[in-house]
This record gives structure tokens, sequence and C-alpha cells, in this order.
């Protein structure tokens, strides 16, 4: 019954709705006048449920126990790789050496290494990492007559079809030099290439002469000569490392310290050119006066002066009264126009040296003049001065770091030459005093280079009092002992790192009597790094009685031959 009421009200319901609805569509009255009751057909919030319904309890989440509880998996623990270094076999041992003071200890595989040092020659710098452009000489034994090659001769040479002028002879090396190039141009041939340890290279190759060899800048020393290759030679000052074929780079990746950027830096090599008399009286003055002051050096100025120090050894005062000049007077009495010092000034002239033995010809009056012009125009002088103590003090000169002593004295007198206590003049020669000073100046950081104004012989090879006179100047610590009085260019010998040259012969001197004093030295001394590295002969013929010119091959090659065989190569 309840259920029956319950129905018939709801229908009821609808019908009164649905009637209102209608009266709205058609425009009419609605049949009930009252204001609609709204009903809302949404679902209620809460469902119908029948009697007596216990609805479920709701979920309570239930707590983990420990052991229960889901765990992460472990996480790695990153361990450190400890720093290290891998040197590649091709590094020369400075640049190895350098590496290892970095600290970094060193492994032996390159994958085990944090650091790798090794060959790039590529570009200069890598990803910014820092790079070192290496230079290497091609080198031979001193007395070699041969002055340079074509990159092709060593390549060719290398790839086991040899030509050039050591064309039959391989080429020396040393481990790591032949690793470098290995690297660069391949293996090289069967019997192309000789290998020696860095420290018998020397003197294996002087013992297999004629022989050449590689070797890195820094390993040179006044027993080798440097060989130029395609013009180019790194004992030069017009060197170009970027026209050089023998040249390595190597870099390091990544980098915790920084490559020295090469081990040839311009700013720490020096080039001295010494040569032997300068007369400029009788008949080279005469030419002066005819052809112009600058006449005798037209052909030897750049060679001069391209050097950073240019020495020479005036034996003539200038006088403002000089007699105008005499080729063919026998007198032995001399002086010079002070107008002649622009010759000097041309060529480059730095340092003078003053052991001659005609300075007081004209008095000492000529001299302290002399000494007053060179002052004026900044050069340095020594073995000789305005007393006896100035004559005896060293010429001091710093040029790119090195750090040279010039000291000389007059052997051969005449006594009235010398200096005394209130005459100027030139140094005594007490070889006692000299041996010491030489040592002291060593001791100091000096490279002490020692001229004699010795006895004349006209001959190239020296005698036994000369020879042990210039020694023992050598074994005091002069890195240079040259003779100054050689009118004939003389020998020459190497003792235990010092090079000495009994003789260069004439610079600017009329003696044209035989071919001999018309033959003469330059000798270029190289010094890198407070270091003597080596001497390169330059060779000259003095024409028309004033004016020295280049030897032609064919010249030089009679002339070394003939100074070599003397000196015992």
């Amino acid at each position: 019954m309840r259920k029956s009421r319950f129905l018939l009200c709801q229908c009821a319901l609808a019908c009164s709705l649905l009637l209102a609805a209608c009266g709205n569509l058609w425009g009419k009255s609605p049949l009930i006048a009252a204001a609609p009751t709204i009903i809302s057909l949404a679902p209620s919030l809460t469902p119908f449920q029948p009697e007596g319904f216990t609805p479920a309890p709701a979920d309570t989440p239930v707590p983990l126990s420990s052991q229960d509880q889901p765990t992460q998996p472990p996480q790695p623990t990153l361990t450190p790789v400890p720093a290290s270094l891998w040197i590649s076999p091709a590094v020369p041992e400075t640049l190895r050496q350098f590496a290892l003071a970095s600290g970094l200890p060193s492994v032996e595989t390159p994958d085990a290494a944090t650091e790798r040092l090794e060959i790039n020659n590529q570009q200069s710098t890598i990803d910014n990492q820092p790079a070192s452009v290496w230079i290497y000489a091609l080198v031979a034994p001193f007395p070699t007559l041969t002055d340079g090659v074509s990159m092709a001769d060593i390549q060719s040479t290398w790839a086991g079809t040899p030509s050039g002028a050591f064309a039959g002879r391989y080429l020396w090396i040393d481990k790591p030099t032949l690793a470098a190039f290995s690297a660069l141009w391949g293996a090289p041939a069967s019997g192309a290439v000789r290998v020696a340890s860095a420290d018998q290279l020397v003197d294996s190759v002087w013992a297999d002469r004629p022989a050449w060899a590689i070797i890195p800048f820094e390993a040179l020393d006044p027993r080798w000569k440097v060989l130029s290759v395609d013009g180019q030679s790194p004992i030069h000052n017009d060197f170009e490392p970027a026209a050089y074929p023998l040249k390595i780079i190597f870099s390091l990746q990544p980098s915790s310290f920084s490559l020295p950027a090469t081990n040839r830096d311009p700013n720490k090599l020096t080039v001295l050119a010494m040569t032997g008399v300068t007369a400029l009286v009788r008949a080279t003055a005469d030419r002066m006066e005819s052809h112009g002051i600058l006449y005798p050096g037209e052909e030897i100025r750049s060679v001069l002066r391209a050097a950073d120090l240019t020495h020479v050894s005036n034996e003539i005062s200038f006088d403002a009264n000089c007699p105008k000049p005499e080729p063919w007077t026998e007198s032995l009495r001399f002086c010079s126009d002070p107008r002649y010092i622009a010759l000097l000034q041309d060529i480059g002239v730095d340092i003078v040296e003053l052991s001659g033995n005609h300075l007081l010809d004209y008095g000492p009056a000529d001299l302290l003049n002399t000494l007053d012009m060179y002052d004026q125009l900044g050069w340095k002088y020594f073995a000789g001065g305005r007393d006896l103590q100035s004559s005896l003090q060293p010429a001091l000169e710093e040029n790119h770091g090195n750090r040279l002593a010039f000291i000389g004295c007059n052997f051969a007198g005449p006594a009235d030459d010398w200096a005394t206590d209130n005459r100027p003049g030139s140094a005594p020669c007490n070889l006692d005093d000299m041996a010491a000073e030489i040592t002291r100046l060593r001791s100091q950081g000096y490279l002490p280079i020692m001229t004699f104004q010795y006895s004349e012989y006209y001959q190239p090879n020296p005698t036994p009092e000369e020879q042990a006179d210039f020694r023992r100047m050598a074994e005091a610590g002069a890195v240079i002992v040259s003779g100054s009085q050689a009118h004939e260019p003389a020998s020459m010998e190497l003792d235990n790192g010092s090079f000495i040259h009994y003789g260069p012969g004439n610079l600017f001197f009329d003696q044209m009597f035989s071919l001999e004093t018309t033959q003469s030295f330059v000798d270029r001394h190289v010094f890198y790094d407070g270091k003597y590295i080596g001497t390169e002969l330059l060779t000259y013929i003095i024409e028309d009685y004033a004016r020295p010119r280049q030897m032609t091959p064919a010249e030089r090659t009679q002339f070394l031959q003939r100074i070599f065989t003397v000196a015992g190569w």
C-alpha cells in the first residue's frame, strides 16, 4: 500500500510539470496559476540505499615493518682518477724533462694517462691547449766542406734513394728524433739511418766522417757545423721558422701546465762577428780617397751589420793631421784620417780591440783622441786604454741575456806601445793575471772572449809556444781565443768546448803580395741562453788593396781544405 501511494504521487507530479511546459510552448496561460515549484532532477549526493544496508568499512593503510620497506638500488661510488702523464717516445729529452718537472707521475701507455704529451704537427695550438714548436738542426762535424743541402736530399736519403752531397752516407739520429720524424715521414728505409744515444752522437758522427745528423737545436755545441736546409739556418738572425722544414709541434692534451713555446727563442740568441786586422793606411787609405770612404766595406757590410755585435781590431789611431796616404811607402809609421771612422760606423762596429802595436805611432795624444771618438759613438773597447789599469779592464757586453766579456793583450810588443800608469797604450800580456781574470769572469756568469796580438809568423800553423798560450786561456775558461795579429789566416782547434782560432787574417789592409794575405775569415760566433753553441766560418778575398768579397765555392773549398788539413782534421 505504501509503495502504491508513492508511485501515484510521483505520477501526479510529473503530469503537472508536463502541462506547465506545454502551456509555455503554445503561448497560453498555464492551467495552474501558481508559480511552479522547481525540483532538481540531479542525482542525490547520497545514493538511495535499501533499508538494513550497512556500508563496508573504509580501507585503512597498514604500516610496513622495516623489513618490508622497499630498498633503493645502491648508487656507485665515483673514485677520482689520479692525474698522470704519458710522454710520447718522440718527445726530445729536454722537453721530456720539462714535463716531468711538473710533478705528474708518468705512465707507460696513453690510455692510462689523464694527460698526453705527443706530436701534433697540424697547428701550434689544439683546442687552446699549449704546444711547443721544436726546431731541429741538420749538422755535420765542424771541419765539413758542405755548407747546406736541400730538403729533397734529406727525404730522398730517408726514403732509400739518396742524393746530394751526402749521397751514400746514412743519416745519424738519436731514438726520440727517429721516432719524431718517423711519425712525419714514415719509417726510414733499411740502412738509411744509424742510431746513437744523444751523449754519444757527436763522437760517433766525427768518427764516421763525412757524415751528417739531425739533432734538436738545444743539443748544438761547438763541435758541430750547422748546415742550412733550403737556405735556412737556425743559427742565423734572419731565420724564419715558418719556412724551415725541420720542425715538429708537440702538444699537451689536456693541460695542467704550460709548455715552453719553442726551443729556439730569438730573444736568447746572440751572433758575434769577429774579424782580423784593420789598418786604414797606405793603399787601403788611398782607395778610400779615390772611391769613397765606404768603398772597402761595400760587399761585406751586410754580413757584419746582420750580427748582433761586430768586433774589429783597429790597429791605427786617428790623427787630424795625418799625412796624405802613400800607397807604396815603406814606412811602418801609421795613422788614419778621422774621416775614416765612417767606414767602421757603416759596417756596424760595436766593439774595438786595441791590442795593435801601431796605436802610438804618432804619439799618445792621437790615441786619447781616438778613445774620445769611440766613447762619443758608444763603442766599447778593450786590450788597451788610457792607462795601464784601464787597458786591462774587460769590455762587458750583455745581449739577449748572453753576458760576454772581451779581454786581450799585446804579446808581441814593442814595449813602447804598451800602456803604463801615466800613458795610454795597448795592454801588456801577463798570462798568469789574464788566466786569473778569465776564471773570475767565468765564475760571475760571463762568457770570456780572449784575443792576442801575438807574434806574426805568416804561416797557417801555430808555433808550439803560441799553441800552449792560447790553450791556457781556453783552459782558464775563455770560450773563444782569437789571434788578432795574423795577416795570413791560420788554423783553428776545438778545446773542451772552446774555439781557438790562431788568426782570422786581414779585414781591411793592403797586403796583396800573396794569395794567403788576401784570404780572410769572419768568425760568426753564436751564443744561446748563456752558452756558446758554435761558430760559422765565413770566407773572403781582399781585392783592390782594400775590399773583401765573398769567396766563390771553388775558392772556399780550396781554402778550407788547406786550413782543416793544417789543423789535423
